[in-house]
């Protein structure tokens, strides 16, 4: 396995959980002065969009992002998950990359705002998928 993939990716899995975190306190607390930069944080988080299927989207990634996290502290200490491990992860980022696609989607067509922290998540995701497929492929 090659330690550097490795760290990087669990590098941008924790940015990714800690801003999705910050963004589940803020939809919940509505403290706008969490919302920094250009002040849309607070058209993206309060728009219809915000919400899936009852779920808002930062608890969401807190989800997804914990879960991958949880798979890379894994994938060294359980046996099945030292065969598997990088797929598994491979296929989370998979499905967190196309969910980031939708978002990006909603955001430049849908909302027309950009959120500076929803990007930083969006930006994450997409790099622990590309991380995730370079680690796939490199796999002996």
């Amino acid at each position: 396995m090659d330690k550097w993939l490795y760290r990087a990716s669990l590098a941008f899995v924790i940015v990714g959980l800690i801003v999705s975190i910050y963004m589940a306190i803020y939809k919940m607390t509505d403290n706008s002065l969490m919302c920094l930069g250009s002040g849309d944080c607070s058209v993206v988080i309060h728009s219809k969009y915000s919400e899936v299927n009852g779920y808002d989207v930062p608890v969401i990634g807190i989800f997804g992002f914990a879960s991958i996290l949880a798979m890379l502290l894994l994938e060294r200490r359980v046996p099945f998950l030292r065969k598997n491990g990088t797929l598994m992860v491979f296929g989370m980022g998979l499905i967190g990359f196309l969910f980031v696609l939708w978002l990006i989607y909603v955001e430049t067509m849908l909302i027309r705002a950009y959120c500076p922290f929803c990007i930083t998540t969006q930006v994450s995701m997409i790099l622990v998928f590309i991380l995730a497929v370079i680690r796939l492929i490199r796999q002996p």
